[in-house]
Order: structure tokens, then C-alpha cells, then sequence
């Protein structure tokens, strides 16, 4: 697509109100889903993280990894287990999920940052005590599947402060020594209110929400957290949908200013978000 000049000085101009509303603020963006997996994908995501950073945004990127620890423990003959659709993680488990996570995953991710010429440093929930949890208490045992009790930013603050992008992988850890896997998308909802982000950007394989599943034209683009139960009893909230809307509520109680779910398979999605009137995914305010 060829763009003109023209077009291109609008786009820019359209783009000026919302750099200077976000210059000094924090954005916590959860990322996942197949823009974690596919390269072209890939690439736009830390082009867009280096831009925010450029135009003086505090990013902070809170990443997951279910497919590379899937993978992992494939190959050494571990099978896969989910119990209502969270990773059952017996001791095993866990230190496949530390290594992949805190180790493969998030290095993998500083140096993508870097090649971008970003700076970044990665970090998990362990260093500096950030994410302090607790085994996650429900009907079904999932092993060492951690429920936050407390959440520590010094760390964050420290490196966003000095210039660097914060890359955060989701495992804390007990005041006794336990580490534990903790969901992702929890996770930045739980550090984008700790530091009071302006916004916190959960990148999912879906459009947003949907008035109708079959159909992405049905985008619900705007929901006051007060309309959730309702949408929820009308069964437009469901599925994998719920706890990725119950993050962004929390976040929003907890005084996030917005908080977006948004479709990683668009390239540049964060940016379109972010910088044009339009947006692109589902905003909960």
C-alpha cells in the first residue's frame, strides 16, 4: 500500500494529541497469543514498544509462553495438563516453566527489544520480590499455580527510570521459598494498577469482544466496567473471554485510567490503539 506524503503528514498529526496525553505515563502491555509466535508479527510489536519508548511512554511488557513451555516439556516426554483451562504444574512442571519463562522466553525477548535498538532488561517475579503469591486455592488442585498476594514495582520503576523496557516473565514466589506459576494476563493487571499505568493492552488472538462470536464485525469497541455483569448473564461475556475481561475490570477498579483487549494478529495493533482516534480492540474503562 502506498501511502502519500498528505496522508502521511494526517496520520502523524492525528497521532500528535495522543503522544503528548501519553509522554511520561506508563503502558503495561500484556504479551501473548500468536504475536509471540509469528516473526512478522514478531517484529511490529517491538518496533511499536522502541516508538512508545521514543515518544516518551513508560512501556512495561508482561509476557507470557504456553506454547514454548507445551513444547518443552514435549520433548522430554511430559504431557500437557489442564484443568479448566489452566496449566496443572506439579514440581516438574514448574522448573520446565521457570527455565522457559524467566530463561528462553524472556531472553529471547530482550534481544528481539535489542535488535530493534530498544533497551531492555529482563525481569521476573521473583527479582526484587516483585510478584510475592501463594498457592492459588480452588476446587480442583493445579499444583504450583500461584495466586498474587502482593506486588513489589521498586524493580520496574528502577529500570523504566534509567531508560530501560522492563520485560517481565509471570513466575513469584512465596515468603518460604515456593515459586510458582502465575497466569500472565493477572499479572499485568495486577502490576499496570501497582504502578497506576494510564493503560494496560492485553495483545489476544481475537478481535476483542464480540456481540457475536462468528461474526468479528460485531466488535463491541467501548464497555463501562458497570455493563460487565450484564453482558456476562447475556452470555456475550464467556468462555476464554471471561478472565481476560475480569483482568481489565480490576485493573480499572484498581485505578488503571483503560484498559484494552486487543487482536496481536493485526499488525501494529498497539500503535493503532494507541495513536488514532479510531483504536482498534475493546476498551474497558
Amino acid at each position: 500500500m502506498n501511502i502519500s506524503d498528505a496522508d502521511r503528514a494526517k496520520v502523524l498529526v492525528q497521532a500528535l494529541p495522543y503522544i503528548q496525553k501519553y509522554a511520561g505515563k506508563t503502558v503495561v502491555v500484556k504479551y501473548g497469543g500468536n504475536a509471540m509466535i509469528n516473526e512478522g508479527l514478531k517484529d511490529a510489536v517491538m518496533s511499536d514498544i522502541v516508538l512508545m519508548q521514543l515518544v516518551g511512554i513508560n512501556v512495561v511488557l508482561v509476557h507470557g509462553g504456553g506454547p514454548e513451555i507445551s513444547s518443552m516439556l514435549k520433548k522430554i516426554g511430559k504431557e500437557s495438563r489442564f484443568v479448566n483451562g489452566m496449566r496443572y504444574t506439579d514440581s516438574e512442571t514448574m522448573d520446565i516453566v521457570q527455565m522457559v519463562l524467566a530463561g528462553k522466553v524472556n531472553k529471547d525477548l530482550v534481544q528481539l527489544l535489542e535488535q530493534h535498538s530498544g533497551r531492555a532488561v529482563g525481569l521476573c517475579g521473583l527479582d526484587g520480590k516483585m510478584i510475592l503469591a501463594e498457592k492459588m486455592a480452588s476446587a480442583e488442585d493445579l499444583g504450583y499455580v500461584g495466586e498474587i498476594t502482593e506486588v513489589n514495582t521498586q524493580i520496574i520503576k528502577d529500570a523504566t527510570d534509567r531508560g530501560y523496557i522492563p520485560i517481565v516473565a509471570t513466575v513469584g514466589g512465596s515468603r518460604s521459598g515456593e515459586i510458582y506459576n502465575i497466569n500472565a494476563d493477572i499479572a499485568a493487571a495486577r502490576i499496570a494498577a501497582e504502578l497506576g499505568a494510564l493503560k494496560l493492552i492485553l495483545m489476544t488472538d481475537i478481535r476483542g469482544l464480540l456481540r457475536n462470536k462468528e461474526d468479528e464485525n460485531t466488535l463491541i469497541p467501548v464497555v463501562n466496567v458497570s455493563e460487565v455483569p450484564k453482558l456476562r448473564h447475556e452470555g456475550i461475556i464467556s468462555g476464554g473471554m471471561i478472565p481476560k475481561i475480569d483482568c481489565c475490570v480490576e485493573a480499572v477498579r484498581r485505578g488503571v485510567g483503560r484498559a484494552h483487549i486487543i487482536d496481536g494478529r493485526i499488525p501494529h495493533s498497539i500503535l493503532i490503539e494507541l495513536f488514532s482516534d479510531e483504536g482498534i480492540g475493546t476498551m474497558l474503562y
